[in-house]
This record gives structure tokens, C-alpha cells and sequence, in this order.
């Protein structure tokens, strides 16, 4: 029997975890990046206050931990999206696809009563190698 061992990933081009969680874990070829809020790294605060700086920060965040395991937006193959207001859907989605223009990944929406820190958005992806 093999035997997967589990690697956690960080680096520091994407905000440090709030809580008791990793920025991503690696299981084998599988990178599973936990939800990304639209922090900014270099200050600690949000990119903006609309949905699209902050699907823009989110999804740049994510992107950053990707290249920490020598992946990219490219091996994303399913993503969640949790939205403050599903009324911003459109402006979110115009942003998500500028970062995967072509060969989407597989990909859910949901609203949320709330995010933490009071984020419009935050994005977690499954990633393959």
C-alpha cells in the first residue's frame, strides 16, 4: 500500500491564515487551497471595497499559492465561490474570467449570510498536478 503524506503549503504573497487552518495542503498531486478572503498581503487589509477588487485580490491570492507548489490557475479544476450578495454575481464573474479565460474549471456559487472579516467574496480551489 502507498502511502500519501500531506504537505502544507504557505508562502508569504498570500495572507496568513486567520485561524487554526492552512493556506493549502497537497495531498500527492492534489492541492486543495483553503478559501482565500481579498486580502491583500502587503498591508493586511481588503484591495477594495467593491466585489471586483475583491474577486480580483481573492483569485490573486490563490494564484500565489499555487506557484508556492509550482502550480497556476491552469490546474484548477473546481473552485467555490461564497458571496456576501448573489446580486454580484455578473461583476464577480467578469473578474473569475479573466483569470480562467479558457478550460474552466468545474465551479459552485452560493450565497452566505455572512464571510469573516465582512468580505464580499471568498474563493477555494482544488488544484491537480
Amino acid at each position: 500500500m502507498i502511502l500519501l503524506q500531506k504537505k502544507v503549503l504557505s508562502t508569504n504573497c498570500a495572507p496568513t491564515a486567520i485561524g487554526p487552518y492552512s493556506q493549502a495542503v497537497q495531498v500527492g498531486g492534489t492541492i486543495y487551497v483553503s478559501g482565500q478572503l481579498p486580502i491583500d498581503p502587503s498591508t493586511g487589509s481588503f484591495a477594495g471595497e467593491d466585489i471586483k477588487a475583491q474577486t480580483r485580490q481573492s483569485l490573486q491570492n490563490i494564484r500565489a499559492v499555487l506557484e508556492s507548489a509550482g502550480a497556476g490557475m491552469e490546474n484548477v479544476v473546481k473552485t467555490t465561490v461564497f458571496l456576501k450578495d448573489i446580486g454580484e454575481f455578473t461583476e464577480m464573474n467578469e473578474i473569475y474570467a479573466e483569470f480562467f479565460p479558457a478550460d474552466s474549471p468545474a465551479r459552485a456559487a452560493f450565497q452566505v449570510g455572512s464571510l469573516p472579516k465582512d468580505a464580499r467574496v471568498e474563493i477555494e480551489v482544488v488544484a491537480v498536478l
